[in-house]
């Protein structure tokens, strides 16, 4: 049967490395996963109020398909500015796509954003919103261990009305597979059973990771999903790109673009296990997929076949890596 890898996080993946920067004054953050070179990776977006970066250079029908880093924030449209600064230090190190011999290094760099402009920090900025800086120091800050819960992209972050925040879980699946999760939790819906203490994901537990959570009665009223919206709107949390669970999948295995969107395509389904409602007009539910391409997978149809079963354990991964960031922010 699968289990966690060592640390239970993506970084178990080979040549993955994760770094956090928080300002916390302004109750915000960055959390960036940096790849050990390009490796493929695809994007598939479900939330109705997504806000996203180079989410174009990943589609299948394009020229690159590949990123060097991933970048998850808070700060709506201005959080995207920390993909800036994870460029610029990449940059700096000569890392990224070089058009011809000793040219500049262009680092190929992802970013979805989430919204915790409301969420009682200072955002008075001014003209010089903290995210640039945020994503440098998240470069410089990465490695393969990093805090769960209320730091990063999800210091300021929200779970429906309970505090959200950043998870991570992993499987090895045997052979050399291994996959793995990162999310940013900042969702309207709720992580929580109608009796507000049983995660949705309870049932995905592996090792205690929840704390042992507690399976509901039979019978269980599931009531509205939606049933704070009264207090949800009064948060002003009730509006599009007002929340959003970001999420990156990530594996060893030796997959294409177009590969890693399907496995992409399938993790949104452990948000929609773990979160209730999801992909709802209000969030920006946005899922990243990267293969290190360390694992050949075979030819057809076998192949196909193994891209399912990665694409089912990035699903479950995401399952508990949501539950686990709320389970540490709490």
């Amino acid at each position: 049967m699968p289990r966690p890898a060592a640390r239970n996080l993506i970084t178990d993946i080979p040549g993955l490395r994760v770094g956090h920067a928080v300002d916390e004054r302004a109750c915000t953050g960055v959390t960036a996963l940096f790849c050990a070179r390009d490796w493929a990776a695809g994007i598939d977006v479900r939330g109705g109020g997504p806000g996203i970066r180079e989410s174009e250079v990943l589609a299948p029908e394009n020229l690159i398909g590949r990123a060097h880093a991933i970048v998850l924030a808070g700060g709506s449209v201005f959080g995207l500015a920390a993909a800036d600064g994870v460029a610029t230090a990449l940059c700096a190190r000569g890392v990224g796509l070089h058009l011809k011999p000793d040219s500049l290094a262009i680092p190929i760099v992802p970013c979805a954003v989430l919204h915790d402009l409301a969420n009682g920090g200072d955002k008075d900025w001014g003209g010089t919103p903290p995210y640039r800086d945020l994503g440098i120091a998240a470069a410089e800050a990465a490695g393969v261990d990093f805090a769960l819960g209320s730091a990063g992209a999800g210091r300021g972050a929200q779970a429906g009305l309970r505090k959200g925040g950043v998870g991570s879980a992993s499987l090895d699946l045997g052979g050399g597979l291994i996959v793995g999760a990162l999310v940013a939790v900042n969702s309207v819906g709720s992580v929580f059973m109608p009796d507000g203490k049983t995660y949705w994901a309870w049932a995905f537990e592996l090792d205690g990771e929840l704390g042992g959570a507690t399976p509901p009665h039979a019978g269980m009223d599931l009531g509205n999903p939606l049933a704070d919206d009264s207090r949800l709107a009064e948060l002003g949390r009730l509006q599009a790109a007002a929340n959003t669970t970001l999420g990156v999948v990530a594996c060893t295995a030796d997959l294409s673009t177009a590969e890693c969107k399907r496995i992409a395509m399938m993790a949104h389904d452990g948000i929609a296990r773990a979160v209730r409602p999801a992909h709802t007009p209000f969030d920006g539910d946005t899922v990243f997929a990267l293969a290190s391409g360390g694992l050949p997978v075979g030819r057809a149809p076998l192949r196909a076949v193994e891209v399912a079963r990665i694409g089912s354990a990035a699903a479950d991964c995401m399952t508990r890596a949501i539950a686990r960031a709320v389970h540490h922010a709490r």
